[in-house]
């Protein structure tokens, strides 16, 4: 299951050439695999490449019909691995995943296959995922381009650009036998545009012809001496075998402005081909380009970032007075490149770059007309035909940074778990059993949905190490004698990412006395719902599911495991802890909390839903409510569940002025609130609703008493509270 369905969207990917498409950008990705010939496809799910897999997965009839084999693969290292394939047979492969952490987890398969080189072209796609709408770590793909020595594209955010810089890809890969990395910006995965298709194209060689014609060549195998000329063979053959190819095939492109009146030629701009949009943009605020690119200032844009052709630099700058580079994040590799090449050359050219953007951060709209204002003012100050407000002081009301309120008046509210999210009643479970024992304890947090517990109100989590490093980041404080166990957290998809070897493995091995907490909710949830191999949910799938995860660390040595099967439970869960924290058990001490992911239930359960009341077939949900001449105003049902359908509203009593809780439509009865309140011995002031639709005879009967039985048991209180309303 996932977060999206393409079902309908990928019938596009039939079309043949002249047709003209407007897609997604992820959908126009794997058209320009299916054109390309390519024989193999593989990946792991993670944003901003998590669309991509759907699709793909989604597309698997018409990838069986070309006879191009797909897999959804368990890590990131497992896919790099997949394109070992591309060494010795002449097979286009393509794998996808998230970019920093993804190349840090196949950095060892990548290594080895850039060092060996291949035969077939080899693709590596990457959600670079740099800048606010990141999920992780700040860093770029560039480095391990560098230092590996894969050369790694970053197309105009174009969807034809797009769809040349994956053909190009594998016709560049071949040409100087180097995987190549290309980047998908986060916003060019969903970017829509249209493109003139292709016919597709099978397979030169299918994955079954490879099988059963093997070949081996010594002289690819990573063993030294081998090894040792891999090194020089880079540089002496497939360094220049890239360059002749991307000159060849203009890969980067050069907006001279000739054909714009009023343009300038002393000047210009060097931009990475994923920054090109925003630049344009700025210029455009500037007065000096318009929304269709016709550009004043003459452009150079690197499509490919890694290896930067050093003549086209020299030809591009050749009678420029200076040049301005884009180059986000740090360091400034590019800069430093393109200075030590115009340097070496004579050029006089002056380059500027992070002296007037900044050294980090991601290059939006304001940054970047900033930094190209400074530019223009200090050479071409009458290009400069309007003064946008971006620019404007953040003291000047006309600027868009201007503070509209009081910034004590806007109250933060940090990312937090979604409404019937069944991880919520594990922390308040673990918050409740450290309450009644006592002691709080160091919490080892993982990547995943999770996380958010290091947040209001649970506030449970020191670290995080990695997906699926939950373990393995508490393995250090072990000791033998200490008053309390380290507790260590990681969800159903990082555990069977790596953290069943790296995390309770080793565990194991090393007899660390942990609390290990897997929260299994039957998916990959954080990257929008796919499969993992514990998925019980009994939905179709053509992979093999349903394997518990007690089985698996049972199976490698762990002695006290214990699987929670309704999250919902809280008294439950928390005695639970209170066993775990306490037990003289040696060992990790492993519990399993498993309830299914909420999204993907409503995902799975709204249709049938509505298809039952469509039928008039009786329908009961269950809504959830706080009694309000019962609730006591503290607040401590919000403190200990932290759901975003239970807030506050005034207090209905006229004698009382605190604020009294409440729960919103957002609800989706999974009772939290209410266990929360009974396992925390809080005030009783939850209530439960059964909402019929569509009722039967019986439930019209029923509801007939209860209507009776509570108008019988009123009126005395609603006629005394008429002889007051008389009397005042």
């Amino acid at each position: 299951m996932a977060e999206r369905s393409f079902a309908n969207e990928v019938k596009v990917l039939r079309e043949g050439a002249g047709s003209v498409l407007h897609v997604e950008g992820i959908l126009a990705v794997t058209k320009a695999l299916l054109q390309s010939g390519v024989s193999y496809v593989g990946g792991y799910q993670g944003a901003p490449i998590s669309h991509l897999m759907d699709v793909l997965g989604d597309a698997k009839e018409i990838l069986d019909e070309l006879d191009v084999y797909f897999e959804n693969s368990a890590s990131e290292a497992t896919a790099a691995a997949m394109l070992a394939a591309s060494v010795h047979y002449p097979m286009r492969g393509a794998v996808a995943f998230k970019s920093t952490v993804g190349l840090n987890v196949a950095s060892d398969a990548l290594s080895n296959l850039a060092s060996g080189g291949v035969t077939g072209g080899a693709l590596v796609i990457l959600g670079e995922d740099y800048g606010e709408g990141s999920s992780i770590m700040q860093e770029r793909s560039h480095a391990f381009a560098m230092k590996s020595q894969m050369w790694l594209l970053d197309p105009r955010p174009n969807i034809t650009a797009i769809v040349d810089a994956v053909e190009h890809g594998f016709g560049l890969s071949e040409a100087s036998n180097t995987p190549v990395m290309l980047d998908i910006r986060l916003r060019s995965n969903h970017l829509h545009g249209g493109f003139v298709a292709k016919d597709n194209v099978r397979p030169a060689m299918t994955v079954t012809e490879a099988i059963e014609n093997p070949k081996r060549d010594l002289s690819r195998i990573v063993l030294p001496p081998a090894s040792f000329l891999h090194e020089r063979e880079k540089i002496e053959q497939r360094w220049p075998a890239a360059v002749e190819y991307i000159r060849k095939h203009r890969m980067n492109e050069v907006f001279d402005g000739s054909a714009t009146e009023g343009s300038v030629d002393d000047i210009g701009i060097i931009v990475q081909g994923g920054l090109y949009n925003t630049v344009n943009r700025a210029l455009e605020l500037l007065g000096c380009s318009d929304a269709f690119g016709n550009t004043k200032v003459p452009m150079y844009v690197m499509n490919v970032t890694y290896p930067v052709i050093d003549e086209e630099v020299i030809e591009f700058c050749e009678g420029k007075r200076a040049v301005l580079l884009f180059e986000e994040g740090q360091p400034d590799y590019i800069e430093q490149n393109i200075n030590s090449i115009l340097r070496k050359a004579g050029s006089a050219t002056a380059l500027h770059g992070k002296d007037v953007l900044p050294m980090a951060g991601e290059y939006q709209t304001h940054v970047v007309t900033k930094g190209l204002s400074a530019f223009l003012g200090q050479y071409e100050p009458d290009l400069i035909l309007s003064t946008p407000s971006l620019l404007l002081s953040a003291d000047d009301p006309a600027s868009p940074f201007a503070p509209r309120v009081e910034a004590k008046e806007v109250q933060a509210r940090p990312p937090g778990l979604c409404t019937g999210c069944p991880e919520r009643p594990i922390f308040s479970a673990m918050k409740l059993a450290e309450r009644e024992i006592g002691q709080e304890h160091h919490v080892s947090a993982d990547i995943g949905c999770h996380l958010f517990a290091i947040n209001e109100p649970f506030n449970l989590g020191a670290t995080t190490m990695g997906y699926g490093l939950g373990s393995a980041g508490a393995s250090a404080l072990n000791a033998e004698g200490a008053d309390r166990s380290t507790v260590a957290v990681m969800g159903d998809g990082g555990f069977w990412h790596n953290g069943l070897t790296s995390g309770v493995g080793n565990a194991v091995f090393n007899k660390n006395d942990q609390v290990l907490v897997v929260v299994d909710n039957a998916y990959a949830a954080a990257t929008g719902g796919q499969d993992v191999l514990s998925t019980y949910t009994g939905a179709p799938t053509p992979r093999s599911i349903q394997h518990p995860i007690e089985r698996a660390v049972r199976g490698i040595g762990v002695k006290w495991a214990k699987t929670v099967r309704d999250t919902y439970e809280i008294g439950k869960l928390r005695d639970l802890f209170v066993k775990a924290f306490t037990t003289d058990e040696p060992g990790p001490k492993v519990i399993i909390a498993q309830s299914e992911c909420m999204l993907n239930k409503q995902r799975r359960e709204k249709p049938i839903t509505a298809k039952k009341v469509a039928d008039g077939k009786r329908v009961v949900r269950q809504r959830f409510g706080v009694d309000a001449d019962t609730c006591t105003g503290d607040h401590a049902c919000i403190r200990v569940s932290g759901c975003p359908s239970l807030t506050i509203k005034e207090n209905p009593d006229p004698m009382r002025t605190d604020p009294v809780a409440t729960v919103i439509d957002s609800c989706v009865g999974c009772g939290v609130c209410g266990a929360n309140a009974h396992a925390a011995s809080l005030c009783p002031s939850f209530y439960r609703t059964d909402v019929v639709i569509n009722p039967n005879l019986w439930d019209r009967a029923w509801g007939a008493v209860r209507k009776g039985w509570i108008s019988m048991l009123t009126a005395p209180v609603e006629r005394r509270a008429s002889r007051y309303e008389v009397a005042a």
